[in-house]
């Protein structure tokens, strides 16, 4: 299971595109909650703030990761540092938390009742394998103190107290240059979801313009941030 999670852990950015083609297949017999636009709409945002609560899961652990920890790295594992306070210190995996929330938000929007499950199960065997790849590397590298470390905290659903503050300032440049993109993910999903759903439940062409025009204001935030990140060092913090 260590093998193929480093293997995976190549790839795990990868994951919602194997989930695109079983959200769209849902979507020609949607239907209307109650056969309500407006109630439908509620849902939506409902569905939306699961989604947004998974980026903020994200925001809080990116925001205070020191260079060399909580990183994009792909190629292969990197920890300079072992955290363990922050956010850390009542879950050991914060950003798989948040990106399963992320998915799940999504998975509940068209009300099919086995895609969340789908969506929960595919999503277990896909990072359990890189969460024993990940922690192996992290017992090879930091020994005793990460095993005190994972003794006490849970790997993926938070405890409840024993929140230990980060020495670590949070640093809102780190975060828009390393966040934008789960940010338009999220915001262009739920704005196709909304295009495509209700084409499907009125049997005509039908846009929300309010989700539209969300789409393109995020669009544009989208679009800024990648610039500075591309094209200049704004974003760009020593240490981080």
């Amino acid at each position: 299971m260590e093998r193929n999670g480093s293997w995976l852990f190549r790839y795990r950015s990868y994951l919602p595109l194997v989930l695109i083609p079983v959200f769209l297949a849902c979507l020609p017999s949607f239907k209307y909650l109650g056969a309500s636009h407006k109630l439908n709409e509620a849902w939506q945002i409902f569905c939306l703030a699961i989604s947004l609560a998974g980026l903020v899961v994200r925001v809080i652990t990116v925001g205070r990761a020191p260079l060399g920890t909580s990183g994009r790295n792909t190629r292969e594992q990197v920890a300079r540092a072992l955290n363990t306070t922050g956010i850390y210190s009542i879950v050991r995996h914060p950003l798989y938390l948040g990106n399963y929330l992320i998915l799940i938000g999504m998975a509940l929007w068209p009300r099919v009742w086995w895609l969340p499950v789908f969506t929960s199960c595919l999503f277990a065997l896909y990072y359990e394998r890189i969460m024993l790849a990940e922690e192996a590397f992290l017992r090879q590298q930091f020994g005793d103190v990460f095993e005190t470390w994972a003794a006490a905290t849970p790997a993926f659903i938070p405890r409840l107290r024993g929140w230990k503050p980060s020495p670590v300032s949070f640093c809102w440049r780190t975060v828009l240059q390393r966040e934008y993109n789960a940010f338009i993910l999220i915001i262009g999903v739920f704005f196709v979801f909304d295009l495509v759903g209700d084409c499907f439940a009125e049997r005509r062409w039908r846009m929300g313009y309010g989700w539209f025009a969300l789409f393109l204001a995020c669009f544009a935030v989208f679009a800024t941030l990648r610039t500075l990140k591309k094209r200049t060092r704004l974003l760009h913090v020593e240490g981080r």
